[in-house]
């Protein structure tokens, strides 16, 4: 499956008034509607191929990567990178510890 059908259940729990940063694997109209549609504003670079150019501020995507680098930094841990935890709870804990030793260094 792809990245979009998984960020779905996701995209209908964000809160209203908010704006959404995404990749340019998340420029579908069917990931634009269901995030208008929740009373946010999609702010998602458009694919070369898309003919027409939606609304995009690069200003604003700038703060996306703050977000990628949090990422990059709880996979540097090889607990979070394989998921060695098999529970939830576990897996949730390790990330929490992973992020406030992050934090902290």
């Amino acid at each position: 499956a792809s990245d979009c059908r998984g960020g779905e259940p996701l995209l209908e729990a964000l809160p209203a008034e908010v704006i959404v940063h995404a990749d340019k694997g998340y420029d579908t109209d069917r990931v634009r509607q269901i995030i208008e549609n929740q009373g946010a504003a999609p702010n998602i670079p458009p694919k070369a191929n898309r003919r027409w150019k939606n609304c995009f501020s690069p200003f604003l995507y700038r703060d996306r990567n703050a977000i990628e680098r949090m990422f990059g930094r709880l996979k540097d841990f090889r607990r979070i990178a394989t998921r060695y935890d098999r529970l939830a709870v576990n897996f949730l804990a390790a990330v929490q510890i992973a992020a406030f030793v992050s934090y902290w260094l």
